[in-house]
């Protein structure tokens, strides 16, 4: 008699006990468990009993293509029955030169060298050597510090955390790191707030950023910035302008500029690249999430010939090489998942589809513009981001409002955003936008209804789809 197949058996309580979960206080797990994922398809996540939550943020912004794009898994099986793996250490292998070499022509060949790693805080930990080690090679090893904007976030590892202005993440990490110089960046909400335009909001950023360079040049190696907007910062936008002045301030002082597009890359602002969007190139440029369409854990650091000809020495030149590595380093069936994943994006046009699918998204959110209790609503590409007014437990009341009706989110803070897969229909466009509004709408009739004491996350959560509440809510308002 053939045996039942429990892998799916309690799975929550099963995690619980064998996972530390990320961004996650597991000791509220006994009563918040996790949400339990069977399968995915397109845009959607399927529960243990058969329920459906259309993915909002991609899964933390990775699934570009939704889940399991056909095209992704056949080019992922093909590859399987051709190489697995093989070390990038004198080997080389055609995944990994075709996608070099798409990404270098995507950027015209600015940044024509790839490093691979595995994630965006790896990719920072590449770059950051790069730049330091790259002004060794040139005579100047006092230049090994760098620049970050307030509120910015770069990832985890120490390296990283070190250019990473969130103390709910590098606060218990302090004495370990090796912290930057920090300036404030630019803001359109504070331009809004302060009565100016959001372009003299770049320039006053940059005024305040040069005036750092000034003083600190000879020991700064580079400027750290995430292009147009700070993700896990609060989803802040930013006017081009600044990313500009960047460009023209590391060239007058000699200091790398380090582009982080892990969140904002692969066309998620409109642009392949979210520095398109100023015409203008980093010296090192950082990508992840998106590349494989959500597929497999691959990160890349494109460098221009500059920083890479440092690293040249006509003899053996080991002090002067770049030694980092790790053992998956350029996986032939994760570099093949990004090459078929750029192929979709640009054989149908993805980019330029989406113009559309934002504009009838963004028809369907009009309403929140005018709800009482909502602020800085705006849009860059496909983003959508706007502020609960009563914090960060309204917000986390629109995450399980959300949910009950089938939609998944995740707040940052008093944030509420949505980063959706770009391959949607109309009627999904629709959908999502009539939503998110109505997810909103009872979110703040239940704040009201407590007559300032107050909203009952609790409520919404014992009527979200399968009861099992928004796990580890301490800490879920932020992302790794």
């Amino acid at each position: 008699m053939k045996q039942a197949d429990n892998r799916n058996h309690d799975l929550p309580g099963r995690s619980r006990q064998v996972i530390w979960h990320p961004c996650t206080q597991m000791s509220r797990l006994e009563h918040e468990p996790v949400l339990a994922v069977t399968r995915a398809g397109g845009p959607w996540l399927y529960g243990e009993n058969g329920e459906r939550w259309f993915d909002g943020i991609s899964s933390w912004w990775t699934c570009l293509l939704g889940h399991r794009h056909p095209e992704v898994v056949a080019a992922l099986k093909d590859q399987l029955d051709r190489l697995d793996h093989v070390m990038l250490a004198g080997f080389t292998h055609a995944p990994a030169v075709e996608l070099g070499e798409r990404l270098a022509a995507l950027t015209g060949g600015a940044l024509g060298h790839a490093s691979f790693a595995s994630d965006g805080a790896s990719a920072l930990e590449i770059a950051l050597k790069q730049s330091a080690h790259a002004w060794r090679n040139r005579g100047l090893p006092g230049k090994y510090r760098f620049v970050c904007l307030e509120g910015s976030y770069h990832g985890e590892t120490l390296g990283a955390l070190g250019v990473t202005q969130q103390p709910l993440f590098s606060e218990s990490y302090r004495l370990l790191l090796r912290e930057a110089l920090v300036v404030s960046g630019p803001d359109d909400r504070r331009a809004a707030c302060e009565g100016h335009t959001a372009e003299q909001e770049a320039l006053r950023a940059a005024a305040r950023l040069e005036a750092t360079l000034s003083l600190h040049a000879h020991e700064l190696a580079a400027v750290v910035v995430e292009p147009l907007m700070q993700g896990a910062g609060g989803m802040v936008m930013y006017h081009p302008e600044f990313l500009r002045r960047v460009r023209e301030l590391c060239d007058r002082y000699q200091v790398h500029w380090i582009a982080d597009e892990i969140a904002t890359g692969c066309g998620r602002t409109g642009s392949f690249f979210a520095v398109e969007h100023a015409g203008v190139w980093p010296d090192l440029l950082c990508l992840s999430k998106g590349i494989t369409g959500g597929m497999l854990p691959l990160s890349v650091v494109l460098a221009s010939d500059s920083v890479f000809e440092s690293f040249l020495d006509p003899d053996l030149g080991i002090g002067r090489a770049f030694l980092h590595s790790h053992s998956f380093t350029g996986n032939p069936l994760a570099c093949r998942a990004a090459v078929a994943t750029l192929k979709v994006l640009e054989r149908d046009q993805v980019l330029l589809a989406n113009r559309a699918r934002a504009q009838r998204i963004a028809l369907g959110l009009a309403p929140l513009r005018s709800l009482a209790g909502i602020s800085d609503f705006r849009q860059l590409g496909m983003i959508w981001a706007f502020e609960m007014a009563a914090g960060a437990q309204a917000a986390r009341a629109v995450q399980a409002a959300a949910r009950r009706r089938g939609l998944m989110i995740r707040p940052l803070g008093n944030t509420v955003y949505l980063m959706p897969p770009f391959l949607l229909d109309d009627d999904l466009c629709d959908w999502l936008g009539q939503t998110l509004c109505a997810a909103v709408e009872e979110a703040l009739a239940l704040g009201a209804a407590g007559q300032g004491a107050g909203f009952d996350v609790g409520a919404l959560r014992a009527s979200a789809v399968g009861g099992t509440g928004i796990a580890g809510a301490v800490g879920e308002e932020r992302l790794a």
